[in-house]
């Protein structure tokens, strides 16, 4: 006989016996990595038909499964590669993979077990089985097989688990002890380096069908949750949460009391979710709130939340400093917890939660983000008619739009509470839109004083109908009013600050636009005064559109006469007994005027309509002329225009675009350096660097855009420069708004002053804005702050070969 078939088959027999009488480990474990020594192909090919392979293969697949993988990992990481035997046992951890013996290590592991060294093999074995894809990965490397990829691997031992928990239900149902523990570690260790996604996408799925008619599913879960190690709890936790958006009946049946009985999951789902990421969907926000609300041992929890998310909402630093999205999350947050809590439950905070409510809506209004004060209006009337039902209701004029709707419907209880619409199948609640249009119509219907009557079937009224008749068209009709506009400005200025004529009037501040572009030198003689009366103007009757009319009509006169006009708007800017608004309205018209201004052939203006006699819809042109009616000529040309076919568009004459030079060029510095000169002086009633933080920030984006319309002017570099000291002094401001207005301002100087310039005369002030920019860019808490900055950043790397000396 051919002695190396002999001690082929002395080997195998040992092993035989070995792996099938004995107990000890390291006996097995020797026995294992023998066979692994002897592994080649010579030795492979000894016997027929590949029987040799085939038993060498069955000592791991069917042999100790702890034993067997352990053994097969440390060969893999121990031999040298590429070579035949290491893509021999890589294949046949795949083939170990596939046969699931993957459930029958950790299942066994979940027995009771008193051998010595038990809890270091339990560890030796957790980090293998959890670590598979990186060892198998920086192992084999472009050999890898397919399984071991990360996004291959953990669904299969998600598969895994889930049998691994069938049989210890099947076993405790069988009267026999089995622990969780070491499936709680892996599910932990897995979470923990990210591959949460992974794993739950399989897991959670089969657990919410297993869980939902069976108490001793449950149990389970909950016990295979309450072990999971304090270090990976969050991971575990954020996954659940993320696996089940818009779902807290699931959430409720795989972790039980979970927040209750751990200190760490409580931290987790009450405060770090809620206050510390911000990140988290609306449906998750519901899930997470909405398994709070589901148990009576977890409510007081949920009132606990609200309570801090209020005292958060309402605190004026979170306010300036938050990202607006995060102000968002929280606002989220409160409805949701609202529409779980009860009346009662409520009742018992009320005088705190509406201390928090009264405090937050000051600070939310005083904001200069149009955002953050529409969030601060829309929480406030919720929290009041929810907290106070008995008082009377707060109400405040918001845009309504995609935002507004998703808070109202987050307070409707059948939006948050989704387990009540699923167990029960009603019918879903009604969005915002759809209750405020029955609101309305409620409202029409008990303002008539009666109900909507329907009339009896068969009646004349049906039999005398006219609606087989078209309906004439009445859209191009007028009203006929007499006519009082007045044809001149000094009248109409006399008009508008004496009058009692309440038609006459509006008849006057309707003409006013059309008249100062028809009379500029009229226009000019009473230039300052006429923006004065503007500047003043109250609305003494309701006028559809008034302050559109007043702003144009305000922008006309400074564009007649830009250089008086704007040095005495600046001046008001900074004067005494001035509101809010009208301080406001100086700069949006001046930035309206300085466009008008910059726009090439400004004065030949596009014909428009605008009121001429008693209001009714005229044409004005720049002539001094004020008709209704189109010429005879212009009508027949385009109506042959429009019949005539062209196949080729050569030779059809062209408008040719207007050219001239740009008149805010010798007016820009009227308009700003006004502006700039005193926004550090406080006045009694109007302080820029203290409580007024709107107006600053609209004063930040009205000097960039007068900078930007400045383009080529003589006077932007000292623009430049003096808007750079100005960005230099405020850059560490705490308002959100006040800084998008000076990464603003930065992009300006950068388009607008010539790059000779730029390199010249304010090279120190670009490098030391630079350093600035890029620590914007990185740490701003706001996105549009950070995208401004990367913004500003590009274009100064433009100029960098001539900004930065060389380094060498």
């Amino acid at each position: 006989m051919d002695p190396a078939l002999s001690v082929v088959r002395l080997t195998v027999r040992e092993a035989i016996h070995t792996l099938s009488s004995s107990e000890d480990c390291g006996l097995i474990l020797s026995t294992l990595r023998c066979l692994v020594i002897k592994l080649s192909p010579v030795w492979l090919e000894l016997s027929p038909d590949g029987q040799l392979e085939e038993l060498w293969d069955s000592f791991f697949l069917k042999g100790p499964a702890d034993q067997a993988f352990l053994v097969l990992m440390e060969a893999l990481e121990s031999t040298a590669g590429p070579s035949f035997c290491l893509m021999k046992m890589a294949q046949l951890l795949a083939n170990f993979l596939s046969q699931r013996r993957m459930a029958a290590l950790m299942e066994e592991q979940c027995r009771p077990q008193k051998k010595p060294g038990f809890t270091l093999l339990q560890e030796t074995l957790l980090n293998k089985v959890v670590g598979l894809p990186d060892h198998l990965g920086n192992r084999l490397q472009q050999d890898n097989l397919a399984l071991f990829f990360p996004q291959n691997y953990f669904p299969l031992l998600g598969e895994e688990v889930v049998r691994v928990l069938q049989g210890i239900v099947d076993a405790l149902r069988g009267g026999l002890d089995c622990s969780v523990s070491f499936m709680s570690r892996v599910l932990g260790k897995i979470c923990i380096q990210g591959r949460q996604k992974e794993i739950l996408d399989v897991l959670v799925p089969q657990l919410t069908v297993l869980t939902q008619g069976s108490c001793l599913w449950q149990r389970v879960c909950w016990r295979l949750m309450e072990q999971v190690p304090d270090r990976t709890m969050e991971a575990v936790l954020i996954g659940l949460v993320e696996a089940t958006p818009g779902r807290p009946e699931v959430l409720s049946r795989l972790l039980g009391n979970l927040v209750v009985k751990s200190k760490k999951a409580q931290f987790v789902m009450t405060q770090k979710l809620l206050f510390l990421q911000y990140q988290h969907t609306t449906p998750m926000l519901q899930s997470l709130l909405g398994y709070l609300a589901m148990d009576s041992q977890r409510r007081p929890l949920l009132i606990q939340a609200l309570k801090e998310l209020l005292e958060t909402w309402g605190s004026s630093s979170a306010v300036r400093h938050a990202p607006v999205t995060q102000q968002h999350y929280l606002s989220a947050a409160i409805l949701i917890c609202l529409a779980h809590l009860r009346e009662p439950e409520l009742r018992d905070s009320q005088d705190e939660l509406l201390a928090s409510m009264m405090a937050g809506v000051k600070c939310h209004l005083d904001s200069s983000l149009p955002t953050v004060r529409r969030l601060g209006m829309i929480v406030a009337e919720i929290i009041s008619s929810q907290i106070h039902p008995e008082g009377p209701p707060l109400k405040f004029q918001y845009e309504d739009d995609e935002l507004s709707r998703e808070l109202l419907a987050l307070a409707i209880p059948g939006t948050s509470d989704s387990s009540t619409v699923l167990a029960g199948g009603s019918a879903p609640a009604p969005t915002a839109s759809e209750t405020l249009a029955k609101t309305m119509d409620d409202g029409v219907e008990s303002a008539n004083g009666s109900d909507p009557q329907v009339g009896p079937q068969g009646s004349d009224s049906d039999l005398d109908s006219d609606d087989e008749f078209i309906p004439y068209d009445m859209s191009g009709d007028i009203e006929l009013k007499s006519n009082k506009a007045p044809l001149y400005v000094r009248d109409c200025m006399e008009v508008l600050t004496s009058s009692e004529d309440m038609e006459r009037w509006e008849a006057a501040l309707r003409a006013l636009e059309g008249l100062v572009y028809r009379s500029p030198e009229a226009t000019r003689e009473v230039s300052v005064e006429l923006a004065k009366v503007l500047l003043h103007l109250e609305e003494r009757t309701c006028v559809s559109g008034f302050e559109g009319l007043r702003q144009r009509a305000l922008v006309a006169v400074i564009v007649m006469d830009p250089a008086r006009v704007a040095e005495y708007l600046t001046s008001q800017f900074y004067a005494l007994n001035y509101s809010l608004r009208q301080r406001l309205d100086i700069l949006d018209v001046l930035t309206l005027s300085a466009q008008e201004l910059s726009r090439p052939g400004h004065l030949k203006r596009p014909t428009q309509q605008v009121s001429c006699g008693s209001g009714a819809p005229v044409l004005a042109t720049s002539q001094a002329d004020c008709t209704g009616v189109s010429g005879w000529r212009t009508v027949v040309e385009e109506r042959i225009r429009s019949k005539t076919r062209r196949f080729s568009k050569q030779g059809f004459p062209r408008r040719e675009l207007a050219s001239s030079p740009s008149e805010f060029n010798s007016v820009a510095g009227y308009f700003f350096f006004p502006l700039i000169q005193h926004f550090d002086r406080p006045l009694v009633t109007f302080d820029l660097l203290g409580d007024d933080q709107l107006v600053l920030g609209r004063l930040t984006h009205t000097l960039a855009a007068l900078m930007y319309l400045a383009i080529n002017t003589t006077v932007a570099v000292s623009m430049g420069k003096a808007l750079l000291e100005f960005v230099w002094v405020l850059r560490f401001h705490v308002d959100i708004y006040v800084r998008r207005g000076l990464l603003s301002a930065v992009s300006s100087i950068l388009l607008s002053v010539p790059a000779e310039r730029l390199l010249g005369d304010l090279s120190d002030e670009l490098l030391e804005a630079r350093s600035w920019l890029a620590d914007v860019a990185e740490k701003d808490v706001d996105e549009d702050c950070r995208e401004q900055a990367v913004r500003a950043l590009l274009l100064l790397e433009r100029l960098k070969d001539r900004l930065l000396p060389l380094s060498h």
